[in-house]
């Protein structure tokens, strides 16, 4: 594959259709899938017709969803919180969470919360606090999109982190370099940027964080106030003046970009140059970002054929993906399988694996995650992902979105619905047997195609 670079002059500048790269299906399409979790017809035929510019802006803005919509969202998203918090029972918070990425009118900020729920990886299978998990994630969400200094000085100090990174246990008689370290190494600047020195000094500069039941608490008797020698400066750093000198490294920025572009990018679209210049702006825009992903989201590289289906589909936006695009909405699969399933395909929410969060990327993809999404994509067209069970109408769907049910432009408009391209010569045998020899499609024959086209290979990458 090439990369960007070698397809455009100057990626970063804004995007503006050619003949190369004009504005059509498959751009409308790339843009909901990477940004948000897909799009419905109406949505994407919106699109098309307003352009790129007023696109992206509805995006950016978190007004994107016409479709499947919730009145009083935020008060409704407040009460399951509320209610999964004060239980014992996970599955009711990621079931939450669920509920928010289905129907939120931002789906870019909930893109951008899972970016932070990786970059910031803690589990409640060592916190067991579904109280603090969820306030974290709401720190998480209500700073996606600030200068990652506000982020950073907010989530650092959630009892979720410092419980999970053992702060409380970290005091100037035995300082403890869990939070130190990760702090370094995942938040800010990264590996081979910081010595284990720089760690052993850190971590003194930490003692004394930890919280009470209401939160956040320094506890000033457990703080080692000596000087400290950190990155090549030395002083009497406290934490909160450790956390302004990570701030301040170069690093920091690169690894931001790194992070904005492995959301938004394909694999490997972009090089180390273009990395460092994205890092470049974001350190003139005191890390802004808000900034970041619009330069991103506009851009030449953003719409690039080179970037267009090259990344793999992460679990909650290939489930999430799939409802929206079938419009199941009334009534919706339940959130609670949706979760379950989203788990079965390897990211279970508030349970990432280690400190490093989830790799993402070709790790998506194993004979195991496959096979979930294949059964997925049968139980949510089947009906067995809602309670009660009731198939999904897709063939309703595609008379009302072609005029008819003619089985040719049937197939077609299903696969430019979830796929943003005409069917593929590669699943062509597989949509002529589901169909059958009928010259229309029925309620049964338009439930097969639609499994067959999400159990594609192509629909796994977007």
């Amino acid at each position: 594959m090439r990369t960007l670079v070698e397809t455009q002059h100057d990626p970063w500048a804004p995007y503006a259709p050619s003949a190369e790269a004009p504005w059509d299906l498959a751009r409308a399409v790339h843009l909901h899938r990477r940004a948000g979790f897909a799009a419905t017809w109406s949505e994407i035929q919106r699109d098309l017709r307003d352009g790129p510019e007023a696109s992206v802006t509805r995006l950016l803005q978190g007004r994107s969803r016409i479709d499947g919509t919730v009145k009083d969202f935020e008060t409704v998203s407040a009460a399951l919180a509320d209610s999964a918090a004060s239980t014992a029972a996970p599955d009711r918070l990621k079931a939450w969470w669920v509920f928010r990425m289905l129907f939120s009118p931002d789906p870019l900020g909930e893109r951008l919360t899972l970016l932070w729920h990786n970059h910031f990886a803690t589990s409640n299978l060592k916190v067991n606090d579904l109280a603090a998990m969820r306030r974290q994630n709401d720190v998480l969400r209500q700073f996606a999109r600030a200068p990652f200094g506000e982020l950073l000085r907010h989530v650092i100090k959630e009892p979720a982190t410092l419980d999970w990174l053992d702060a409380p246990a970290n005091r100037k008689e035995h300082p403890n370099e869990n939070l130190a370290r990760e702090s370094m190494e995942l938040f800010t600047i990264g590996v081979g940027n910081f010595s284990e020195t720089d760690v052993k000094e850190a971590a003194r500069a930490l003692t004394g964080w930890s919280y009470k039941p209401d939160g956040f608490h320094d506890f000033s008797q457990h703080h080692d106030g000596g000087e400290k020698t950190i990155l090549g400066r030395k002083a009497r750093y406290n934490g909160d003046q450790f956390v302004s000198l990570l701030l301040e490294q170069p690093a920091t920025s690169v690894r931001l970009a790194k992070r904005l572009c492995e959301t938004f990018l394909g694999e490997g679209a972009l090089t180390t140059e273009l990395v460092q210049e994205l890092a470049k702006g974001l350190r003139e825009h005191q890390l802004d970002i808000g900034w970041g992903v619009e330069r991103i989201l506009r851009s030449q590289a953003f719409f690039a054929p080179a970037n267009l289906r090259s990344r793999i589909v992460a679990p909650p936006e290939f489930t999430i993906g799939a409802v929206r695009a079938l419009e199941q909405f009334d009534p919706p699969p339940s959130t609670l399988l949706l979760a379950e399933w989203i788990a079965r395909m390897g990211q279970d929410l508030f349970y990432p694996p280690n400190v490093f969060g989830w790799p993402g990327g070709r790790n998506w993809l194993n004979s195991r995650s496959l096979v979930a999404r294949i059964n997925f994509a049968s139980a949510l067209v089947s009906g067995t992902a809602r309670y009660p069970a009731a198939p999904a109408n897709v063939v309703e769907l595609v008379s009302r979105s072609v005029g008819g049910v003619e089985a040719g432009p049937g197939i077609r408009f299903l696969s430019h619905l979830l796929l943003g391209i005409e069917p593929p010569d590669s699943v062509q045998n597989a949509l002529r047997s589901a169909v059958g020899t009928g010259s229309g499609l029925t309620a049964e024959s338009a439930r097969r195609a639609a499994i067959v086209l999400l159990s594609s290979p192509e629909a796994q990458i977007g």
